[in-house]
């Protein structure tokens, strides 16, 4: 299954999110992922594992296992490298091993100081603050990311973490339209109005964090996980599923893409396999109801600021 994206491409609804995947195990991750069937991966400058996503495409190409037009590859823009916007999809390219990315986002709306393409730091200030860059707007980064498409080396781009406001400033400078805005929703944290805005003006969301963020988030943010929640572990006896597939299966019927992350091969292949059954309206009313307006992925404990404040 795919959505046909404003750029005319197609985008699987199921893809597979390399976030804090390291070293010498991704390589290995991702080819059991393409052997599985995902054709769709979620990487970003900021994971600092571009370069070994690239050596596993690489291998994938060399021995035949996939095509480079069977895949879909999308990488982010860094914050700090707003300002450099050619320069820094060049880099993530080198490192990816490829002539051009089915989708570039920008990460977050927000310029940082630059620290060097590729470097992805956060610089703080003395004040232990994020070294935010005032000097760069939105627009300016927008018109860098058109560029791209221009160039040949980018088919589609998109935007990350962006609210409704500047969703809609986004439409309004731009002249290639966002595909995509990627951002975090779950059952906990469901933001009906940002999605049904997207999607009303053609733009696909994508569920980053789709699980509610697991073990990874509650590590880093203290979170709680709706994969504990009593309603939906009832929903996966009911269907016979994991509560995981449940809670992708409820994203995929709200007509978003989903992008689990997981570095074990059963769970690799259960997130997989959620396009063989169906919600009925009641079950999907019923998650509608554990709506928490709960975010799980807070950057704020890094960058010593709420940028969602």
């Amino acid at each position: 299954m795919a959505i046909t994206l404003k750029s005319g491409y197609k985008m699987p609804i199921v893809g597979l999110g390399v976030w804090r995947m390291e070293g010498k195990d991704i390589k290995d991750l991702l080819i059991n992922a393409i052997k599985i069937g995902y054709r769709h991966f979620d990487c970003a400058a900021d994971y600092q594992n571009e370069a070994e996503v690239g050596e596993a495409l690489a291998e994938a190409f060399q021995t035949g296992l996939v095509k480079r037009e069977d895949l879909f590859i999308t990488t982010k823009l860094w914050n700090s490298d707003h300002g450099h916007v050619l320069e820094a999809c060049k880099d993530s390219l080198k490192k990816l091993r490829l002539d051009y990315l089915d989708l570039y986002l920008v990460h977050f709306p927000i310029a940082t100081k630059h620290t060097g393409v590729g470097t992805t730091s956060s610089a703080l200030g003395e004040d232990g603050v994020l070294d935010i860059d005032t000097t760069i707007s939105l627009e300016t980064t927008w018109h860098g990311m058109e560029n791209l498409v221009s160039l040949g080396l980018v088919r589609s781009i998109g935007i990350s973490n962006y609210d409704i406001f500047l969703t809609r400033d986004c439409l309004a400078y731009s002249k290639v339209k966002p595909a995509v805005n990627q951002i975090e929703t779950h059952p906990y944290f469901q933001r009906e109005s940002l999605v049904k805005f997207c999607q009303k003006h053609g733009i696909c969301v994508t569920a980053h964090t789709p699980l509610g963020g697991a073990a990874a988030n509650t590590e880093w943010f203290g979170s709680v996980s709706c994969l504990e929640d009593p309603a939906l572990k009832g929903l996966a006896e009911k269907y016979k599923k994991t509560v995981a597939q449940v809670i992708l299966r409820w994203g995929i019927q709200r007509n978003t893409v989903v992008i689990p992350k997981s570095s074990k091969l059963e769970r690799l292949q259960e997130n997989f396999n959620v396009l063989d059954f169906e919600l009925t309206k009641e079950d999907m009313d019923l998650i509608k109801s554990l709506d928490r307006n709960y975010r799980t992925n807070q950057p704020a404990k890094f960058w010593g600021i709420d940028l969602y404040a």
